[in-house]
């Protein structure tokens, strides 16, 4: 029997474990077991982290959109191990998890334990980079996990309770006192300018006017609740075309939302981001979105090849350079772009289509036949600005060529995305069954979670 393990249950991990237990099911090859694959990720449960900002901004519970890995591994014929990886041996083909411990009272709910492979599958996506910014890591909150953007859901319900609060004792106890109307009662600072900050500063700005409209809060949803978006770049969504960057800035300067492109950031500190070029930026809450890198336990890993991010360098087999039972696909992956300067970029859409890749590959492995080697295509890029609307480009086999899109349109291709995924783990079937469902839930649902 050969042993699969993919560690890591992101978006290009996940697919990839649900499609080999799929295929390689006994119900499927008559009784007969040729293989076993095994998941392996430190949480329990699933989400999508592209939605990542929408939990931050409260338009998405994240409890109905998780999806636990026991439950997907026993529907779809493989094994789930809960645990983080803590080391490899190369030579003895297994590796290490280490101990799984209880979040409340530090118990051991797991012991380490040893998994032997056959071929290994790395997917353990990246994490926040915080460029050695004094302050950045204790007084700004990253968006890489559930708890992360759940935390700052609540501390922005809390400073917007707590503002109106400040200003109501403020005018009980001085009358004739004025508060400046251009000063913003709370202010929200996003440093970077990529996707992951542009999305979440659209967010919040539909966030602040539904906890308006439901009460928890009477301050003017756009004057008084500031968002500021600070961007070293010349521009906002650098990696993206220049045309869909200048859209985007219009639609969020319609919004309310504040640029500073060109400004790099020097310190984080309690209420305040200081720039280099000598600015004070007042924050009560402070995200960083500047910059992803990959997990550092990848440098760890028996000697396999990093790169200046710390991703593992593989070759367009997707095997790392210097062990061909071992391979990698998406944000934690250097994959060679064909035709290209630069590697094949850390979104959702390459870690798909490495999944849908490997399914072949390894396919070819088991047979001992040669493997084929990974071909990226570039389909564009979107990115959503919430309820309010989409940008982006499609590009290549989506219409043979490039086109600027936005609007209502841009924002049901968003939509579909996300859908595609729900469609790679359960079919399509079922994932129409739960965007059904989902809709129905939202009709007795607030806009925003509320609590």
């Amino acid at each position: 029997m050969h042993r699969f393990i993919v560690v890591g249950g992101g978006a290009g991990g996940l697919e990839l474990a649900t499609r080999l237990g799929d295929r390689y099911s006994p119900h499927k090859n008559k009784g007969e077991a040729r293989v076993q694959v095994t998941l392996v990720d430190r949480n329990p449960t699933h989400i999508w982290k592209p939605l990542l900002h929408e939990v931050a901004a409260g338009s998405m519970d994240p409890f109905t959109q998780e999806l636990a890995y026991a439950a997907q591994a026993r529907w779809h014929h493989f094994e789930f191990q809960q645990g983080e990886l803590k080391s490899l041996d190369r030579t003895a083909k297994r590796i290490t998890l280490a101990a799984v411990m209880d979040d409340e009272d530090g118990a051991e709910l797991l012991p380490q334990r040893v998994l032997e492979y056959d071929t290994l599958v790395i997917a353990i996506g990246s994490t926040t980079h915080f460029f050695g910014v004094q302050g950045a890591p204790e007084y700004s909150l990253a968006l890489d996990t559930v708890s992360q953007a759940e935390r700052f859901r609540k501390r922005l319900i809390a400073a917007c309770v707590r503002a109106e609060h400040q200003a109501h004792e403020l005018v009980e106890s001085t009358p004739d006192a004025t508060i400046p109307s251009t000063e913003p009662r709370i202010q929200v600072a996003i440093v970077g300018g990529g996707a992951t900050g542009v999305e979440l500063s659209a967010e919040l700005r539909n966030t602040a006017q539904v906890l308006s409209a439901y009460g928890l809060h009477k301050l003017d949803p756009r004057n008084d609740v500031g968002i500021v978006l600070i961007e070293a770049g010349p521009r906002i969504l650098p990696a993206l075309a220049e045309r869909v960057s200048t859209a985007t800035a219009e639609l969020l300067t319609k919004l309310g939302v504040k640029l500073m492109t060109g400004e790099t950031v020097a310190e984080v500190a309690p209420g305040v981001v200081r720039t280099a070029s000598g600015k004070a930026i007042r924050a009560d809450l402070t995200v960083w979105a500047a910059g992803i890198k990959a997990p550092a336990i990848l440098s760890q890993l028996d000697g396999l090849p990093v790169n200046r991010l710390g991703q593992l360098v593989v070759r367009r087999t997707l095997q790392t350079e210097t062990d061909d039972n071992v391979f990698a696909l998406g944000d934690c992956a250097a994959c060679p772009w064909p035709g290209n300067e630069r590697n094949v970029p850390p979104r959702a859409q390459a870690a798909h289509q490495q999944a849908s890749f490997l399914l072949k590959a390894l396919a070819a492995r088991l047979e001992n036949q040669p493997l084929p080697e990974f071909t990226y295509r570039d389909f564009g890029s979107l990115v959503s600005l919430g309820h309010f609307s989409a940008v982006g480009n499609l590009m290549g086999g989506v219409i043979g060529g490039n086109m600027l899109i936005e609007g209502l349109f841009a924002r049901f291709m968003y939509m579909s995305l996300y859908r595609l995924h729900i469609a790679a783990l359960h079919g399509y079937a079922r994932m129409v069954l739960d965007t059904f469902a989902h809709w129905l839930r939202r009709t007795t649902l607030p806009r925003v979670k509320l609590h």
